[in-house]
């Protein structure tokens, strides 16, 4: 079948599945409807919850202002879809065009947009994870039981990781007055997002609003009492915090593992596509017929570098979603690449957090408006010259300025003609983010291209 007439069957007949019934699935499946797709649609998603906003979970549900049953997605339309929740996807069979599920079903599909996401990282050992107390946050479900616990009035509650999640739990709990401490191994919190000189100005916003912030140091150990309850916290100086309520904070694994075995270029760090968000396989070779969007996906990205990023944003999941399900239904001519700049918002301790482009790439830092003492700034970050990334903390009228300066790969320091000037002898500064070979958990921007700690493989002669 010629590809024209192919395309006019595809959207007249065709099946098409999305894995992963939440915010890209979502409105993948809206953009494919409002483009004339009259075919087969199935949803596929693990949790029995229809699509669902997760930003609110850890912000005004845990504040008692949100009920996590009720943070429903708003729909821009009906999709006349075929919902199959509460079931999982377990592999993929790509030649016979079949995603198979956990009930034993199999879908057969035409074109297959995977939009699975990720999951919180669990506590690594797992009898201690599975003490009384012990939670992590991603999840309605999660939200839920964590929410209950806090209506409680625990002793304290111990977050495990200062990341933005972290943070976010921590902020919360302070507006509710529980006892909170923060453990966070590198020096202080956000820096993995944002480096060390915002971090220190988020510490400072740790400690002014009553959190137990401990950095520098790693949890080694949960304990429970006799009955299954947790009641203290071990960490790596030798100190010990009794809790009752432990939330771990370790950023989040992406939703591959089901894909093993299936051909599909997919792994820990998620499955890489091109800018059109077709998937490749493990031999490096794009199909034409399976498609990623969202937290799952990993996509080069001009504006920087052509690095393989892994965005876990909320605007990044919505837009790769509509180019992805635009280009499963398109001619090669007419589809588009996703060029999202990348931004990100949080909200703690009263302050408004925003950032564009990836901050994370940064080697330095010029705080270009306002103030790091007043807490009411911008930093903008520099790589090999070239602007890159720009936070703020209540300061956002700037973003779009910013996001301009990124888009247009303007010099580094910028030149301001048409803004504030810094103030007079203002510099850029080394921005401090981690050593990239080590792990962290507070960027929301995974670069996953090539780098020197990367392993790799190495092919030999069957003889050899």
């Amino acid at each position: 079948m010629a590809a024209d007439a192919f395309l006019a069957w595809l959207r007249r007949e065709g099946r098409i599945v999305i894995v992963g019934a939440s915010l890209a699935g979502l409105r993948a499946a809206e953009t494919l409807r409002d483009e004339g797709f009259e075919g087969s649609l199935t949803m596929i998603g693990d949790e029995p919850y229809e699509p669902y906003d997760r930003p609110p979970l850890s912000k005004s549900v845990l504040l008692g202002k949100a009920s996590p049953a009720h943070t429903e997605l708003p729909r821009r339309r009906s999709v006349e879809a075929k919902w199959r929740l509460g079931v999982a996807a377990t592999g993929l069979d790509m030649a016979a065009k079949r995603v198979l599920l956990a009930d034993g079903d199999e879908v057969e599909y035409d074109r297959l947009l995977i939009a699975t996401g990720v999951r919180a990282r669990p506590w690594p050992r797992q009898a201690e994870a599975e003490l009384d107390g012990v939670f992590v946050l991603r999840t309605r479900d999660d939200a839920t039981g964590l929410q209950r616990r806090l209506m409680a009035s625990p002793r304290r509650v111990f977050v495990i990781g200062a990341g933005f999640t972290g943070s976010e739990i921590a902020s919360a709990c302070r507006a509710r007055d529980l006892p909170v401490t923060v453990a966070e191994r590198a020096d202080a919190p956000l820096v993995g997002a944002l480096g060390g000189v915002v971090g220190a100005v988020a510490a400072e916003l740790h400690r002014e609003n009553g959190v137990d912030l401990r950095t520098g140091v790693m949890v080694t150990g949960l304990e429970g009492d006799s009955v299954g309850r947790v009641r203290a916290a071990h960490l790596s100086d030798g100190s010990a915090v009794d809790t009752d309520v432990v939330v771990v904070s370790l950023g989040a694994t992406r939703n591959t593992e089901w894909l093993a075995g299936s051909g599909l270029g997919a792994g820990p760090r998620g499955i890489a596509c091109d800018a059109g968000c077709r998937a490749f396989d493990y031999r490096g070779i794009v199909t034409d017929d399976i498609f990623v969007a969202g937290d799952v996906a990993r996509s080069p990205h001009p504006l920087f570098g052509y690095q393989f990023l892994s965005l876990e944003h909320w605007g990044n999941a919505v837009t790769q979603a509509e180019v992805a399900a635009h280009n499963m239904i398109s001619s090669s001519t007419d589809r588009r690449p996703h060029m999202w700049v990348p931004a990100f918002w949080s909200s703690q301790f009263g302050v408004n957090i925003k950032s564009v482009g990836v901050p994370s790439m940064g080697e330095e830092i010029l705080i270009a408006q306002g103030s790091l003492a007043e807490r009411r700034f911008t930093g903008a970050y520099g790589y090999q010259g070239r602007v890159i990334g720009a936070v703020t903390f209540d300061n956002s009228r700037w973003l779009q300025f910013y996001q301009g300066l990124i888009e247009t790969a303007a010099p580094f320091p910028p030149a301001f003609l048409t803004v504030d000037r810094r103030p007079e002898g203002r510099q850029p500064v080394p921005a401090d983010f981690p050593d990239p070979s080590l792990p962290t958990h507070g960027p929301t921007v995974t670069l996953s291209g090539y780098s020197p700690a990367d392993r790799r493989l190495v092919f030999k002669p069957a003889h050899a």
